[in-house]
């Protein structure tokens, strides 16, 4: 049995925020694959299904972020399971818009939520993190977090969405390097290939010169002598008129 958990917090008020990007994974898989209408328990909204021949229990912890590992281990301790049968879906703000990563264990990186499950749930779970940007200034974060996704996001949010319904199976069978694939490409992105590096111009010879020397022009009369500087007194000295 797989338990995936999108972290968010409850209620209309929060629907809509970058935070709650975890409930919504959770929502798209639920509509996508053959799951049951969802249900209490847990203190989480709960869903059960089948994905890929595995049991998957679809959670999302009416805790509040701060307190999802208490709803989560509660469920992982009923069941008996471990945490490499967890994975966690959440928002990320050190990965851009549509980004995506997924690991085994690690730290929070600040993430209140993972730092809950980390103390309910040991830390050697799955973590699928979802970037929503950052807005550049620290003391910015938490209205941000809690702010709505903006219109323009859909561009890139509904693609997202729709590719981990699609490729959920992906995530059950911890085919993570194709799951992050699909997920790139529904955003217009490639997955994690190094960017190319750009073609260097070719080198071009150098122009020949085209003009006579000073010298020669000097010589043959066909300049004026140039009337200062080091070239106008070294000229001088070669062609000019010496004072009587």
């Amino acid at each position: 049995m797989i338990i995936i958990a999108g972290l968010g917090n409850p209620g209309a008020k929060y629907a809509g925020n970058r935070h709650n990007i975890g409930f919504m994974a959770v929502d798209a898989i639920q509509r996508r694959a053959s799951f049951a209408p969802w249900s209490k328990k847990f203190r989480a909204e709960i869903s059960e299904g089948e994905i890929a021949g595995e049991k998957v229990l679809l959670m999302k912890p009416q805790t509040f972020m701060n307190l999802s590992g208490e709803s989560v281990g509660e469920a992982m301790r009923f069941y008996k399971l471990g945490p490499e049968n967890i994975v966690a879906v959440y928002d990320e703000l050190d990965l851009l818009p549509g980004k995506a990563r997924i690991k085994t264990g690690g730290g929070s990186g600040g993430h209140n939520g993972i730092k809950s499950l980390d103390a309910h749930c040991g830390k050697d779970y799955r973590r699928l993190r979802l970037g929503i940007g950052h807005p550049g200034d620290k003391a910015h974060v938490h209205g941000y977090v809690l702010g709505d996704f903006a219109k323009a996001d859909r561009e890139w949010l509904d693609p997202l969405m729709d590719a981990l319904a699609d490729n959920a199976e992906m995530l059950v069978k911890a085919e993570d390097s194709q799951l992050m694939n699909k997920l790139a490409l529904a955003v217009g992105g490639t997955a994690d290939a190094p960017a190319a590096k750009p073609a260097k111009a070719p080198v071009k010879p150098a122009a020949k010169p085209t003009g006579k020397s000073h010298i020669h022009q000097a010589r043959t009369g066909q300049q004026k002598l140039p009337e200062k500087g080091p070239m106008a007194d070294m000229l001088k000295r070669m062609f000019g008129k010496k004072d009587d």
